[in-house]
């Protein structure tokens, strides 16, 4: 069976970022992320994303939509950075003796952490260089912000076009569910579906 609705009330999200853009960046002890389906992957964008994206940027709500429409089955690149965890001074140059992995985190100027990802490895690049990609889907990405305790998943933080992803829609693609557009509807032509329930709630 299917459920249509909203996961929960008031899950509009925001047609542009409310997250601070001149964050700095943290780090989380890594999570295990699951490990994806992508063995042929090259690492590029898709370019209807991307396109996607861009539109966002002086489109209106449903041009957001139809960019997390997109999003929901896209195969999405989250940063692994190493980071020093112990220096061996026992020399006239101190050098690294003990270093682990670490997801990346930013935390905004009003205190919310983040997870970055990215829709292809030339965005990871301009973010930083030398981080790792672990290629995710968009689901199993808001999975691991909400368990790290992000408030927000943001893609392509560095361009070419930022979008965010926070609060109810974030916990909604966690959750396993995903938005459609209903053909011929007016008003509101997009909906959140879930597989599995019996009953659900209209938006």
């Amino acid at each position: 069976a299917t459920t249509t609705g909203s996961p929960t009330a008031g899950s509009r999200p925001p047609p542009t970022p409310r997250l601070a853009r001149g964050g700095y960046r943290n780090y989380a002890p890594r999570v295990e992320i699951p490990q994806p389906r992508f063995a042929d992957d090259s690492g590029t964008a898709d370019p209807a994303l991307r396109a996607a994206l861009a539109q966002t940027e002086a489109g209106g709500l449903d041009d957001h939509y139809e960019a997390l429409r997109l999003l929901q089955a896209a195969r999405l690149l989250v940063p692994v950075v190493a980071i020093l965890d112990e220096l061996d001074e026992s020399q006239p140059l101190a050098r690294e003796k003990a270093s682990s992995m670490a997801t990346a985190l930013i935390t905004g100027a009003d205190g919310r952490l983040a997870l970055p990802a990215f829709t292809g490895v030339d965005a990871l690049a301009a973010w930083d260089p030398l981080a790792r990609p672990m290629p995710v889907t968009t689901p199993e990405a808001a999975r691991s912000a909400c368990d790290l305790g992000a408030a927000a998943l943001i893609i392509d933080l560095a361009g070419p076009h930022r979008f965010v992803i926070e609060t109810r829609p974030l916990q909604a693609l966690a959750d396993g569910w995903t938005v459609v557009r209903r053909s011929g509807a007016e008003g509101q032509p997009w909906l959140w579906v879930q597989s599995g329930h019996d009953s659900g709630s209209s938006g």
